[in-house]
C-alpha cells in the first residue's frame, strides 16, 4: 500500500552552462539558514571542485538538502555541459521535479535542450525559472515564449507544457511571480516547489530497494553509494543484497547510513522510502547496482547512458624527462591502470579498455572537454603520463554497412561583422548551416558539424573572433561520412638537440615561428617547442651556446630581442596536437613531443608512409 510523503520534495536544477543554477542554489542554502548570521561563505558553494571554480562550470553532480518550514527539499545541482551528460542522466532518475533555469537575455540554449529533453522523457514536473531579469537587455517575455516553444518541440505533454514560472535574480537571492515584482527573498520559489513538485508516492512496507546513481569514496568508511530509496525502510546494520548489472548477487549489510542536510551528511539509524540517502558497506559497488532487502530477487532497470564519441590513448610517460615531476611510483602502468578503471566506477559516460601494449589504455568519453577534465584531475593528483590526439569514434550501419560519424549541433553567437569569418571557418570543416537570425547587432547561427571538424576548432574560433564570440555544441546523432576535414594549417617547431634552451640560440631562429618555451627550459630531441610559420615541421637547435670571446654581445644575442612565448592551457595543447605527437602530462608541466623522438627515424618513417600511399 502506497502513501504520499508530503514532508519531502526531490528536485534537480538543470540549465545551460553559466545560466546561474549553482548561484541560485547558493541563495537557497543561505536563506534556509545553512550559515550562521554573519558567517563567511564562498561563492558557488556547490562547485567544490577546484576545476569547477576555475572554469565556472559544474562538472560533478552535487547533493544537498534544505528545510523550508516543515518540508525537506533534496536538491541536486547537475552539470550544464553536454560532455557531462552521464551525470545528468543519473541524477534525473532520483527526482520528481526539476527547476529549469533560463537566462532572461539569452533564452533557451543548446544544453537547455539537452537536459530538458531528458527531464521531459522521464515525465518530471518542470518549473521554469527565468533568471537574471536584472541584466541589461533582459527580455523575460521573449525568453518565456522561446522556452514554451522548446517544450512543444521536445514533445512535452499538455500537463508539462503548462509549467509554472518564477522570475529571479539568483545572485542576490530574489524571486517573484512577475519580472517587475520580485520579493526581497526566494520565498516565491520555495512556495512554487512545495506546490508544484509531486511529493514521493511510496510503499514504506515493501522490501527496501534502491538504485545506486552516484559513488563517493571516504578514506575511513570506504565506498559510499548514493541513491533514492524507492520502497521500504533501510536501517543501519540490516542485511542487504547487491544485485549488479552483470547479474551478480552479493550479500552484505548496511554499515553506514546517511541523509543529506545542508552542506553535509547526517548519520542516521533508518531512512524511509522517498528520501535520498548515502550508505556504506559494499565494496566494490557500481553505478546502476541495486541494493535491496535479501528477499528481493530482481534488480531495478539500469540507467542508460549515451555512448562515447571521442577517444584518446593514455600511456606511461616515455619521455627522457619521465619520473622527475610526478609522485614517486605514480607513473607506472599498474598505477595508471588502477586509476583509470577506478574512474569508470563513478564516471558512467567514460569507457576504458586495455591498449595494444601493457602500458597503454584507450579512454573514450563524450567530448574533448570530458576527457580534458579527467586529464587535469589526474595531473593534480600527482600522476605522470602521456596522451594521444583525440580521435572520433565511428559506427557502422548494421543494415547498409555504411560508416557513420558523430555530428554535433553547434550554436554560435557573434557580432554582425564576424559572420563572414565564421561561415568560412565552418564551411571548410564540412559544417551545414541550419538557421541564422540577427537581433540587436548580434547574430545567432546554428550549424550541424561533424565531430571531426570540431576537434581543435574552439581555439581557432576564439582567435578569429578575438575572444568575443560564444560557441556551444551538443551531440546531434550519427550520419554518413561527409568527406575530408582539413587538419592543422601549420607545422611544429621541434627541438633537434637535448639540453637547456639558450637566449642566443632562440633569438637567432625565432623568425621560423612562435615559441611555446622560454630560455632556461630543459628540452630534449623530438620535443615540440613552437608552431612553425609554414605547413610541415622544422627541427631547430635551441640549446646552442655562444662561443666566448672579447666582443660585446649584440642585442640579438640576449633576451632583449626575444618574443614572448605563447602560454598554452591543457585545452589548447589538446587542440594543437598533431596525429604523430603525444602530450606529456606531469603535475608541473605539459610538454608536446613527437611519437618518434629521433629526427632520422622520423624522416625514415615519413618516407615509408609516403611510399605506402604511392603504392596504394
Amino acid at each position: 500500500m502506497t502513501q504520499v510523503r508530503n514532508d519531502i520534495r526531490n528536485i534537480a536544477i538543470i540549465a545551460h552552462v553559466d545560466h546561474g543554477k549553482t548561484t541560485l542554489v547558493d541563495g537557497m542554502l543561505k536563506q534556509s539558514h545553512v550559515f550562521r548570521e554573519g558567517a563567511a561563505s564562498v561563492e558557488r558553494i556547490m562547485d567544490s571542485n577546484d576545476l569547477e571554480r576555475e572554469r565556472g562550470i559544474t562538472i560533478l553532480a552535487k547533493n544537498t538538502a534544505v528545510h523550508w518550514h516543515d518540508t525537506k527539499i533534496n536538491i541536486v545541482d547537475t552539470p550544464g555541459h553536454a560532455d557531462f551528460g552521464g551525470e545528468v542522466e543519473r541524477i534525473l532518475n532520483m527526482v520528481d521535479g526539476a527547476l529549469l533555469l533560463v537566462d532572461a537575455v539569452e533564452g533557451p540554449m543548446p544544453q537547455t535542450r539537452f537536459v530538458l529533453r531528458k527531464a521531459l522523457g522521464l515525465g518530471l514536473r518542470v518549473i521554469v525559472v527565468i533568471n537574471k531579469v536584472d541584466r541589461p537587455f533582459a527580455r523575460p517575455d521573449q525568453a518565456l515564449n522561446d522556452t514554451f516553444d522548446l517544450f512543444i518541440e521536445l514533445g512535452a505533454t499538455d500537463y508539462q507544457a503548462e509549467f509554472p514560472v518564477v522570475y529571479a535574480v539568483g545572485l542576490v537571492g530574489k524571486a517573484g511571480y512577475a519580472p517587475a515584482g520580485l520579493h526581497s527573498d526566494l520565498t516565491p520559489l520555495f512556495e512554487t516547489i512545495i506546490k508544484e513538485v509531486p511529493a514521493p508516492d511510496v510503499d514504506v512496507n515493501a522490501p527496501a530497494k534502491l538504485l545506486v546513481t552516484t559513488l563517493e569514496w571516504d578514506t575511513y568508511k570506504g565506498q559510499i553509494g548514493i541513491g533514492r530509496l524507492l520502497t521500504g525502510t533501510m536501517r543501519r546494520g540490516m542485511p542487504a543484497v547487491r544485485l549488479s548489472v552483470a547479474g551478480e548477487r552479493i550479500t552484505g549489510k548496511i554499515e553506514y547510513l546517511f541523509t543529506f542536510r545542508n552542506l553535509s551528511k547526517d548519520e542516521v539509524d533508518e531512512v524511509q522510502a522517498g528520501d535520498i540517502l548515502a550508505f556504506g558497506g559494499f565494496d566494490p559497488l557500481g553505478i546502476s547496482d541495486t541494493i535491496a532487502d535479501p528477499s528481493v530477487t530482481e534488480g531495478l532497470p539500469p540507467i542508460s547512458v549515451e555512448e562515447p564519441t571521442v577517444r584518446m590513448t593514455f600511456g606511461v610517460n616515455t619521455s627522457p624527462l619521465a619520473g622527475r615531476e610526478g609522485k614517486a611510483g605514480w607513473g607506472t602502468s599498474r598505477r595508471l591502470r588502477q586509476r583509470l578503471y577506478e574512474e569508470i566506477r563513478s564516471n558512467v559516460a567514460l569507457r576504458v579498455i586495455d591498449g595494444d601494449s601493457p602500458d597503454k589504455f584507450i579512454v573514450s568519453g563524450r567530448g574533448e572537454l570530458h576527457l580534458g577534465i579527467l586529464i587535469e584531475t589526474m595531473r593534480r593528483e600527482g600522476f605522470e603520463f602521456e596522451v594521444s590526439k583525440p580521435e572520433v569514434i565511428f559506427r557502422v550501419d548494421p543494415e547498409t554497412e555504411e560508416t557513420l560519424e558523430p555530428i554535433e549541433e553547434v550554436d554560435i553567437e557573434i557580432t554582425e561583422n564576424l559572420v563572414g569569418t565564421v561561415v568560412e571557418l565552418l564551411g571548410g570543416r564540412r559544417g551545414l548551416m541550419t538557421d541564422m537570425r540577427a537581433e540587436s547587432g548580434t547574430t545567432y547561427i546554428k550549424y550541424l558539424v561533424p565531430t571531426r571538424g570540431m576537434l581543435g576548432f574552439r581555439a581557432n574560433f576564439m582567435r578569429a573572433t578575438s575572444g568575443m564570440g560564444q560557441i556551444h555544441s551538443l551531440h546531434h546523432g550519427y550520419e554518413p561520412l561527409t568527406g575530408e576535414v582539413p587538419g592543422r594549417q601549420f607545422g611544429s617547431l621541434v627541438a633537434s638537440d637535448s639540453g637547456v634552451s639558450t637566449p642566443y640560440a632562440m633569438v637567432n631562429v625565432q623568425s621560423r615561428g612562435t615559441y611555446f618555451i622560454s630560455p632556461g627550459v630543459d628540452v630534449y630531441e623530438g620535443m615540440v617547442i613552437g608552431e612553425h610559420i609554414r605547413p610541415g615541421d622544422m627541427d631547430l637547435n635551441v640549446v646552442k651556446e655562444k662561443q666566448l670571446n672579447n666582443f660585446r654581445a649584440k642585442p640579438s644575442e640576449t633576451t632583449s630581442g626575444l618574443n614572448t612565448p605563447r602560454d598554452l592551457s591543457l585545452d589548447d595543447w589538446i587542440e594543437f596536437m598533431a596525429a604523430d605527437e603525444l602530450l606529456e602530462v606531469t603535475p608541473q608541466n605539459l610538454r608536446l613531443r613527437k611519437r618518434i623522438l629521433n629526427q632520422e627515424e622520423r624522416l625514415k618513417e615519413r618516407k615509408r608512409r609516403e611510399k605506402q600511399i604511392e603504392n596504394a
